[in-house]
């Protein structure tokens, strides 16, 4: 994921058969970093292998990329099956023999994580970055664009066109828990939110939302002048929460 390190290449398979690109950076100790990216994003993007590099130094790394994501096969379901793509990474942590296993997701997949942790179980420490907490949010033109995008035939087609990523076009039917609906069940694992007060798609009341309808043991981070998800996050802020990630799971 590094440009210095050449990851291992997986083929994972979901539950429900979606094949999944994913690769694998290997780390000293028995901690494994799972990364899932946003929409429309992938594991070999560049933001997403300076986080993988930068997560690299604490530990094993599997990044994946989503359905409809990337080289990944299926359609994106826009935070709702690819619980089950987390499910099959989590699992090839397993297999290579870690030991820890920590869920950090960033806007989409800041949601996926929750949501994973609350109806699977099997992880160690869960890191929510830039999430939303409810569905259906357009009170930011971001926002209002994604929904556009994700809800339109047009907008399917120009954001698989510009950016590779194929949205199914039937919708939730039915509309899946939201992260702040089941948030409570992740207890006792260890959960990390953070939260950027610059964040153009979701304001900081998603992450007061999802802390409040969490239980312990949780932390909530508000992060000064960060934006949102993966382009903004710093080396120096994915290092902090690796260092939490650890420290939590060692606990």
């Amino acid at each position: 994921m590094e440009d210095v390190t050449t990851p291992e290449p997986l083929t994972l398979y979901t539950a429900d058969g979606v094949r999944i690109d994913a690769g694998h950076l290997g780390g000293d100790g028995d901690v494994c970093f799972v990364l899932a990216h946003g929409f429309t994003c992938s594991w070999r993007q560049p933001a997403l292998r300076r986080i993988a590099g930068a997560l690299g130094a604490h530990g094993g790394v599997i990044g994946l990329d989503f359905r409809g994501h990337g080289r990944s096969g299926g359609h994106s379901t826009v935070g709702d099956r690819e619980v089950l793509d987390l499910d099959a990474a989590v699992a090839a942590a397993r297999r290579r023999g870690y030991r820890r296993v920590v869920v950090t997701g960033f806007s989409m997949g800041g949601a996926v994580v929750v949501r994973h942790a609350a109806l699977h179980g099997g992880v160690d420490a869960v890191v929510s970055v830039s999430a939303p907490a409810r569905w259906y949010y357009r009170e930011t033109v971001p926002m209002r664009r994604a929904h556009w995008a994700v809800e339109r035939r047009l907008g399917r087609v120009a954001v698989r066109l510009a950016r590779g990523t194929r949205i199914a076009p039937k919708g939730w039917d039915p509309v899946p828990e939201a992260p702040h609906e089941v948030v409570g069940r992740i207890t006792p694992v260890p959960l990390l939110i953070v939260h950027g007060d610059a964040d153009a798609f979701f304001p900081l009341e998603h992450a007061h939302q999802l802390y409040e309808a969490a239980s312990d043991p949780r932390e909530l981070w508000i992060e000064p002048a960060f934006g949102h998800a993966e382009v903004a996050a710093t080396p120096e802020l994915i290092g902090r929460i690796a260092k939490w990630a650890t420290g939590a799971v060692s606990r």
